[in-house]
């Protein structure tokens, strides 16, 4: 069945349907559907274990993530299917992300404080250190083309994981790359929650600097109003070692979505290459501003 088919065989809609694709994801198949009732989004996906993706509990963040008032409604559920309402707004881009450290700190504080009271079921957490050993594995055994970079990636993640400070429990987005900010003019938005679960705030906070190239002085901002002051050196050296393990995450995602994934218009083993070559630039940042190695 061809997605026009699969569209068209749900039992949400009021009438007849026009659809058009969303561009721009990776993993996921999107479409843009108008009915009578109105403008939807169509999410297709199935569980993705060697990403640790389960639509389960997707779903039911997506829904918690409602009724927090951070992410637009869901409409309708099967497996491998999510109807949300469609929101009139514009995609960010990471320099819109650079732009605005303040609002995206404001939006990353809220989801932090506001949604494990609506969240259910049993309780995920990310904690992406355990994810770049799993994917070493997976790697491993799929006998990836990076395979001899391995060791390296294990080496490093050891020394970054080692700087991190203690920090309260919250429940985190997890996968805050720009396109996942929503902005209709007055207002953000979060979307696509397949990696949200409970973790450490630094994860959050240096994912959405990395992923948009923050300069020290935008990801300065961007912790001064999470935290309401200024970091210590402490939790600054933290946050540089979480930036890059984001970035060393994004890269091992890449390589293992090679093995196993197949998106339209996605090039896995570039995107690979394209964040390991920013994790390079921000180990030389780190250890220029810490005096020392991580690895």
């Amino acid at each position: 069945m061809n997605a026009m088919d699969r569209l068209r065989a749900l039992p949400c809609w009021q009438g007849e349907i026009a659809a058009e694709p969303l561009h721009g994801g990776l993993s996921n198949e999107s479409w843009k559907v108008t009915d009578a009732a109105g403008t939807h989004v169509v999410r297709f996906g199935t569980d993705y274990p060697f990403h640790h993706v389960i639509r389960e509990r997707e779903l039911m963040t997506a829904r918690a993530a409602h009724a927090a008032g951070f992410a637009p409604a869901v409409e309708y559920a099967e497996p491998g299917v999510t109807v949300s309402a469609f929101i009139e707004a514009r995609t960010w881009g990471e320099a819109d992300v650079r732009a605005a450290p303040e609002r995206v700190a404001d939006l990353i504080r809220g989801f932090h404080s506001r949604m494990a009271e609506h969240v259910t079921g049993p309780g995920f957490i990310f904690w992406v250190f355990h994810v770049i050993r799993d994917y070493a594995r997976t790697l491993e055994a799929g006998n990836s083309g990076f395979r001899d970079r391995i060791p390296g990636f294990l080496a490093l993640a050891r020394g970054l994981e080692a700087v991190q400070v203690p920090m309260p429990i919250v429940f985190g987005h997890h996968d805050l790359l720009p396109a996942n900010f929503l902005d209709d003019g007055e207002r953000l938005w979060l979307i696509d929650f397949e990696y949200a679960g409970f973790g450490t705030a630094m994860f959050d906070l240096a994912g959405a600097a990395s992923n948009a190239g923050m300069s020290d002085e935008e990801a300065g901002r961007l912790l001064s109003a999470y935290f309401g002051h200024a970091p210590d050196a402490a939790t600054l050296r933290a946050f540089d070692a979480m930036q890059c393990a984001s970035l060393l995450r994004e890269a091992m995602w890449a390589m293992v979505s090679e093995l196993h994934l197949s998106a339209p218009g996605a090039d896995y083993t570039d995107y690979a290459r394209e964040n390991l070559e920013r994790l390079e630039a921000a180990l030389a940042s780190y250890r220029a501003k810490h005096g020392d190695s991580p690895t």
